[in-house]
């Protein structure tokens, strides 16, 4: 019998054939050896190397729940095909630490203001079947409770304006220019990236922007409709920050020190500079934002332009070593 030379096989190739292996054995019961290494493309060596995996398998590591499937050197014998049939599965057992955090995160998402009424329900009886099936493990969830941020009350405005179509009037703080404005915007979505944050249209810049909840100050639903313009949805999949084109031009210069600036932030280029740090060019929408990035680098990095956002850099950390200098120190007189 000629037998063909073995092949390499990467571990994801050899976890589909066993898995199929399975299926197939179990449906014919003392297959040949050579007739299963021809179905499956292999040889009878790579074969033999599989059956030996599979006893080392099952639904627990209990000894009758492992595959009893051996061969007698020309065929292929499975003692026990049960093992995965239907009658082997078993329920789904919390201990008492899931039970109880289930329950407990179940019940706080229940009184979720922004919540639907239909979800609501559904989530209640889900939460009652939990409870009866956890027994005595029930019972500490009960003297536990978890409180949302104020951001709730938020959320649920946003939802509403998004699902009545109405506009929002907002108080928002920017931490970029420490400040607090006025705005009416268009609620389009809203996203979860670390934060909760409403994708809108910003009546006041007249663009797409995103407003983080917990910074928003005051809410309220307006009376108008909310007609944001027709845009394509961005992918966020790679993260909420994605500058666009049009976007202003920032260049920082970073020592060794800083270089994961350029793991952190999109950037257009990252280019090598002799001490080795990095010459990293990146567009934002919102340039002043990146102060305080300069003022987290330290001595490690630099605005280099544009000359207006570098000026104003290095006065925000003259400002904050000034005032550094002029906290009194432990024990000091005051």
């Amino acid at each position: 019998m000629a037998v063909r030379p073995a092949r390499t096989a990467n571990a994801i190739d050899q976890t589909r054939r066993m898995l199929s292996l399975v299926t197939y054995l179990r449906e014919r019961p003392g297959a040949r050896i050579a007739d299963v290494a021809r179905a499956f493309g292999i040889t009878e060596d790579e074969l033999v190397a599989d059956l030996d995996l599979l006893p080392m398998c099952g639904t627990s590591f209990r000894g009758g729940d492992l595959l009893d499937i051996d061969t007698d050197g020309e065929r292929i014998w499975w003692h026990n095909p049960a093992a995965l049939g239907e009658e082997a599965a078993e329920p789904l057992r919390l201990a008492a630490d899931e039970a109880t955090a289930l329950l407990v995160a179940a019940r706080a998402v229940s009184t979720l203001p922004g919540l639907r009424e239909s979800d609501r329900q559904a989530l209640l009886r889900a939460t009652a079947k939990v409870e009866a099936a956890a027994g005595e493990a029930a019972g500490a969830s009960s003297r536990l409770s978890v409180t949302f941020e104020s951001e709730g009350g938020v959320f649920a405005d946003v939802d509403r304006a998004i699902s009545e179509r109405r506009r929002l009037w907002i108080r928002y703080y920017s931490p970029a220019r420490d400040e607090v404005t006025e705005r009416e915007i268009d609620p389009i979505r809203l996203v979860s990236v670390g934060h909760t944050y409403v994708e809108a249209w910003c009546r006041r810049s007249e663009a797409r922007r995103t407003f983080r909840l917990d910074r928003v100050a005051e809410i309220r639903i307006l009376d108008a409709p909310s007609a944001p313009p027709e845009i394509e949805l961005r992918d966020l999949s790679e993260g909420l920050v994605q500058p666009a084109a049009e976007d202003p031009e920032v260049v920082v210069e970073v020592g060794p020190g800083g270089r994961w600036v350029a793991e952190y932030y999109p950037h257009d280029s990252a280019d090598e500079l002799p001490d080795g740090g990095l010459r990293i060019t990146l567009r934002t929408p919102e340039p002043a934002s990146l102060r305080r990035l300069a003022l987290r680098l330290g001595r490690d990095g630099r605005i280099v332009s544009p000359p207006e956002l570098a000026d104003s850099a290095r006065s925000a950390a003259a400002e904050a070593l000034a005032a550094y200098d002029a906290e009194p120190s432990v024990g000091s007189p005051r």
